[in-house]
């Protein structure tokens, strides 16, 4: 199997290079195809053929064709093919293709993929055109992009995802402009252009309409389900007149959201464990735990106690991460499925939690059928309990009410809804610029029935780590924090490589 990676960040060191095995058959749309674009379309294609012996390899019959010769392209015979064998003479050579100035010679790898592509017989997908694709100079047209940094126009975004695709790479001795030779384009920018062109590729919704509840699967024995939630307009926050509630649920103001889905359950140990422990579940023949670009994120470190703290771990709702560690994971998910995860927002989950309701909990007022929907104090026997075993809320959403309280992207402003009072807010996010508090959602399993609901909001406190004896303490642990887990989303709009940077890297890591 061919493993091909995201980027090679050599002159950083940061991750290692291209790595190979050997495989069946050449790939023409792979391993082919790029190599023709990048090296030989702009003296080969149909523009400028007839400056250059006549030879047009924009189609397969035009390169089995030739120009002056007629013996460039020979199905079964790598040997006498011409567009070969002139790849492989000398780098002073006249006839050498692509000459000097136009890039070659062509590294052994990719002439060997040339040499093995003819034997093959030289497939060549039906009807497939080839087009001139810009070679990508590290100097001359990505330096100046890693060096200003975000925001990054639509030009920038394509140099840079054909730079990863043409092998990311990155000259050792060429250094980037900043203290001590820093990129002020980081990693995380980086990874989350890579992923943007994986993600739009495997995104097939295009509208509201298309969307479906469907199963996402990240291992052979790990999946999980998302619930497709309609775009609309909602009323925020709890009226006046609401029994409990508090003064940072108001004023109730109208938001209007675009459409998502959102997970049936909590993110449970099955499925987030597989992130804390790469490597321990391998899947293939070859040891393949995961993609490479999963690879590519931070993972969190090994922690120093029993996460469950002996209250289960298969079908149990996972607890105790930090909002940093939870939105990793949703990075890493969305690198190891190709389809974009993150937190929801907070207006995203009251919406999700309400499900076209305005009473007090999903299910109405009345407090004594609390049991049949949520666990809470009165239920959970002094832990939580496995996800999905509880009625669903109107658009079938589990545990919304109770069992983990659920981390949101916002940061927590007691005051934050006021701005919104006489307005509409679209799709409402308070970006955090401080380690606390963020704001999590929905009661917990040690909880009473008011903080169970749809309204309730909770600030995080730095005493959630209070137990953790590390120094400086954890980024990715809460061991004092056993009531609370999260759910994700996945947006029907892919964003951009930005904002999903954004998303992923909301917050602050540590206080």
């Amino acid at each position: 199997m061919k493993k091909t990676f995201i980027f090679a960040l050599v002159g950083m060191g940061v991750f290692p290079g291209f790595l190979q095995s050997t495989h069946a058959a050449v790939d023409f749309i792979k391993e082919v195809k790029p190599i023709l674009e990048m090296h030989c379309l702009s003296c080969h294609g149909p523009k400028n053929a007839h400056e250059n012996g006549e030879l047009d390899l924009s189609t397969r019959a035009l390169a089995i064709k030739g120009g002056d010769h007629d013996n460039d392209l020979i199905p079964g015979d790598a040997e006498k093919s011409l567009i070969y064998k002139y790849t492989i003479f000398p780098a002073d050579h006249k006839k050498l293709m692509p000459p000097k100035d136009k890039g070659g010679p062509l590294p052994k790898a990719q002439t060997e993929i040339l040499r093995l592509w003819i034997a093959e017989g030289a497939a060549w997908p039906e009807n497939l055109t080839l087009v001139n694709v810009m070679k990508v100079d590290f100097v001359r047209d990505v330096k100046p992009i890693l060096e200003k940094g975000p925001p990054l126009s639509d030009e920038s975004i394509e140099i840079l995802k054909l730079w990863v695709d043409q092998g990311a790479v990155w000259p050792k001795e060429v250094k980037l402009g900043g203290v001590g030779g820093a990129p002020i384009l980081d990693k995380e920018s980086l990874i989350a252009i890579d992923l943007h062109k994986i993600i739009v590729a495997n995104s097939k919704e295009a509208a509201e309409a298309d969307m479906k509840k469907f199963t996402e699967t990240i291992d052979d024995r790990t999946s999980f389900v998302m619930v497709p939630i309609p775009g609309g307009e909602f009323l925020m926050g709890s009226p006046a007149s609401e029994t409990s509630r508090k003064p940072d649920e108001g004023p109730s103001h109208k938001v209007k959201l675009d459409p998502f889905w959102m997970g049936q359950h909590e993110i449970t140990w099955d499925e987030y464990e597989l992130f804390m422990y790469p490597g321990e579940r391998k899947k293939d023949d070859e040891g393949n735990y995961t993609s490479e670009s999963a690879d590519a994120v931070t993972r969190p470190t090994k922690p120093y106690v029993e996460m469950s703290f002996g209250m289960g771990k298969n079908g149990f709702p996972a607890i105790s991460m930090t909002q940093h560690g939870a939105n990793k994971y949703c990075e890493w998910l969305s690198a190891k499925t190709g389809h974009f995860y993150r937190l929801p927002t907070e207006a995203e989950w009251e919406y999700a939690c309400r499900a076209g309701t305005t009473t007090a909990y999903s299910f109405g007022d009345d407090v004594s059928q609390m049991g049949d929907y949520a666990w809470y104090e009165a239920n959970s026997d002094y832990k939580y309990q496995k996800v999905g075993k509880k009625k669903p809320n109107p658009w079938g959403l589990h545990d919304m009410h109770g069992n983990v309280t659920e981390w949101t992207l916002d940061g927590y402003d007691p005051d934050y809804y006021k701005q919104f009072e006489n307005t509409v807010a679209q799709n409402p996010w308070n970006k955090a610029t401080k380690p606390y508090p963020h704001v999590a959602r929905g009661g917990s399993w040690d909880d009473k029935p008011e903080k169970l609901r749809s309204s309730i909001r909770r600030a995080s406190s730095k005493e959630w780590k209070m137990q953790d004896p590390q120094l400086p303490k954890s980024i990715w642990y809460l061991t004092d924090a056993q009531f609370l887990g999260f759910r994700i989303v996945r947006p029907l709009k892919v964003p951009s490589p930005e904002e999903m940077k954004n998303y992923w890297n909301s917050g602050v890591e540590r206080e």
